[in-house]
């Protein structure tokens, strides 16, 4: 089976590689707007079904594309990839001293079906400093990243104060539970 990562992250592709499993990469280009009824992680979960759908009609028999999507959720707010560096601080603000969840969609999609799973791991940030956000925002690259923050950049090192739920999933994709779902699509006969 030939496994189509859709997605130009390089997280992403640096968290599939880690699986050991060989794949290629496709950039998806899709409307990523979502119904405004939508919560928590049934937004990233439209939102990856959305990217599959756009490039459904180019799979072969022996495809199988992976698509996913991230949002943080805080205080019944979805935060997505930030505007603009001002609207990064914004988010930062509002992370700073509270807990968070992070939802991770994941499409798994062949030409004759369709699987999908979400999940959700709980993030605590300590009480951050105005120089601590704006050192980030400053030295980092908040822009490309949901909830403005890498937690494996400097950001994560010295604001989070507790994770419980899956690392790889704040990173942006649930490895272990990738692993688990895929393992039985490669070995159909």
């Amino acid at each position: 089976m030939q496994i189509i990562l859709g997605s130009q992250s390089p997280r992403r592709k640096e968290l599939l590689a880690g699986l050991d499993i060989p794949f290629t990469t496709v950039a998806i280009n899709c409307d990523e707007s979502y119904p405004q009824n939508l919560r928590k992680g049934d937004i990233p979960l439209y939102i990856c079904k959305q990217k599959a759908a756009a490039y459904h009609h180019r799979l072969s028999a022996d495809d199988l594309l992976i698509t996913a999507d991230t949002i943080v959720w805080c205080s019944s707010e979805m935060l997505g990839k930030p505007a603009s560096i001002d609207d990064a601080r914004r988010m930062l603000r509002i992370l700073s001293g509270s807990v968070h969840q992070v939802y991770t969609a994941v499409c798994l999609t062949t030409c004759l079906q369709q699987q999908s799973f979400v999940v959700r791991t709980d993030v605590t940030f300590k009480v951050l400093s105005d120089d601590e956000i704006n050192y980030y925002v400053d030295n980092y690259r908040p822009l490309d990243k949901a909830g403005a923050y890498g937690i494996q950049e400097w950001i994560g090192y010295v604001g989070v104060e507790r994770i419980e739920g899956s690392y790889f999933n704040v990173v942006g994709l649930p490895t272990e539970q990738l692993a688990e779902r895929i393992k039985p699509l490669l070995h159909k006969k």
